[in-house]
């Protein structure tokens, strides 16, 4: 199938394909800093030898479970042989909008909020959306300031919210079975040409704070424990 380069990622390039979809070719570069992977910073740091294809096995088994609910993603399928993923088309929301729920009290959270709560407290799968933006440290945005700003209408950000949650449930379930516990993840979402929320970009242990027995777990060992 002919296809064409149409944008060169951090961690994946993305293809426009004839039948109008898109695919995601996963890369085994990584975002850090001084040789260490950092989910959190925003260059890439070093390769690593098969993080693409293990990044791209948990994307496919989590959104293969969420489309089963009926939840709305742009997956269609998966080719682990060359490491990509066929998609749907959907738009971004602004230039990039990153939506977290949070369990714990914990990272960025406890930094800004850190005198009125303690650390790791529970919180009832909190939502914030902040933009993809590197040089303002993706600063936060709040429900009225998406909708004023004309970035998307308040029918979408109460999708946007409510399926964050029920994804987040799909996810931490999964990891609990494995005595794992979710403190905190990042989607990405983006709409069709409806209109219509659906979860974009991936589901990888580098986008979310996991912990096990009180011990934060490494992306990399978070993802050999998964697939264990």
């Amino acid at each position: 199938m002919e296809m064409k380069l149409v944008y060169t990622g951090k961690t994946k390039n993305v293809f426009e394909l004839e039948n109008g979809n898109y695919l995601l070719k996963f890369k085994d570069d990584v975002t850090g800093k001084d040789g260490k992977f950092d989910p959190g910073e925003n260059s890439i740091g070093l390769t690593i030898e098969g993080v693409g294809d293990i990044n791209l096995r948990m994307t496919d088994y989590f959104f293969k479970k969420i489309n089963e609910t009926g939840i709305r993603t742009h997956f269609v399928k998966a080719n682990f042989e060359d490491t990509t993923m066929e998609v749907l088309p959907a738009k971004v929301f602004g230039h990039g909008l990153e939506v977290i729920c949070r369990y714990k009290a914990v990272g960025s959270f406890f930094r800004r909020y850190g005198e009125y709560i303690e650390l790791g407290a529970d919180l009832p799968a909190y939502v914030e959306t902040t933009f993809k933006n590197d040089e303002k440290g993706d600063p936060l945005v709040t429900k009225d300031g998406l909708i004023a700003l004309n970035i998307m209408t308040a029918q979408q950000y109460d999708d946007i919210a409510e399926m964050t949650k029920k994804i987040t449930a799909i996810v931490a379930e999964d990891l609990k079975e494995k005595g794992l516990d979710l403190y905190d993840i990042k989607f990405e979402f983006g709409y069709d040409k409806d209109g219509n929320v659906m979860l974009i970009d991936e589901i990888a242990s580098g986008n979310m704070r996991v912990y096990k027995n009180g011990e934060y777990i490494e992306p990399m060992e978070l993802s050999e424990l998964f697939f264990a």
